[in-house]
């Protein structure tokens, strides 16, 4: 298993690359779960040679406890990543090497995919996610790069990220991969305790739910009731609930049958921020 720490070394390793094989990427921050694990399998069965980078980007962290509390598991990851193949490159930057002492976010217009959700709640998240993936992908220039679904508003932000700034690459969003019991994976749930995290279920019930009662009621109708199941439930502190286009995240105030629609939450348990999200139609 190749570990490269720096620039210079994964270029020398991509320049021996065949120019015609294919390139894939797949950007983490490690502490990797099987979520990860299928997006890697994916780029393995789609291209020739990958690269899995892991990084824990500080621009992106609006919360510095939470920055801090991030895990850091390399050694762990490198044997996951080693099971599926050997021939991954692992892309394993400081963050001096990545931001040169100058740790800033770039500013990016994303067309007001940024302004809701998280974008509201967690200032230039996506200015630092911006920065770092768009790193990524002009030093590594693969021809797919590969996302999650749990994190579906930044899958939106990637693909706009790619036009606004012309780079050629196809951006692939994966199906959200999820524990037993429902809950999305994540490596924040590592934080939580046993029992809290087997009761963070009543976060995808209560979406199932919710794109239940979306095939009849109103979108107010829709959102009162989260809110109310949250209120009831004093284990979860309920950050946002929302129901947006799934083209523009524009928040739906009344159902269009010509629009798909995406149901997102946010919330607090055990200090532990967790997120979900869910097709509706």
């Amino acid at each position: 298993m190749l570990v490269v720490k720096t620039r210079n070394e994964l270029r020398d390793k991509l320049n021996k690359f065949d120019e015609a094989s294919d390139l894939g990427l797949v950007p983490t921050m490690g502490a990797l779960h099987l979520g990860h694990v299928s997006l890697i399998k994916k780029a393995v069965a789609e291209n020739q040679n990958v690269v899995v980078s892991i990084f824990v980007n500080p621009t992106q962290f609006n919360n510095p406890d939470d920055l801090k509390k991030y895990p850091k598991t390399l050694e762990t990851d490198v044997s996951l990543i080693s099971a599926i193949s050997e021939n991954i490159i692992i892309f394993a930057p400081s963050v001096d090497e990545i931001y040169h002492k100058n740790v800033i976010h770039k500013n990016y217009d994303f067309a007001g995919l940024d302004n809701v959700m998280e974008g509201k709640f967690r200032d230039n998240h996506f200015n630092g996610v911006g920065t770092i993936v768009e790193e990524l992908f002009r030093l590594i220039t693969p021809k797919r790069a590969y996302f999650g679904q749990k994190d579906f508003q930044q899958l939106r932000i990637i693909q706009k990220l790619t036009e606004v700034q012309q780079i050629p690459v196809e951006i692939i969003g994966c199906e959200i991969v999820r524990e037993n019991h429902g809950l999305a994976m994540s490596s924040r749930n590592e934080r939580l305790s046993n029992g809290t995290r087997l009761k963070a279920a009543f976060i995808y019930k209560t979406l199932k739910t919710a794109k239940q009662k979306f095939g009849t009621e109103s979108v107010v109708n829709v959102k009162d009731w989260v809110s109310n199941e949250f209120e009831k439930n004093k284990d979860f502190q309920l950050e946002y609930f929302e129901i947006t286009d799934v083209e523009t995240l524009t928040p739906a105030k009344n159902k269009i049958n010509t629009i798909k629609y995406r149901a997102f939450i946010a919330a607090y348990t055990e200090k532990i921020r967790l997120i979900d999200n869910l097709a509706l139609n």
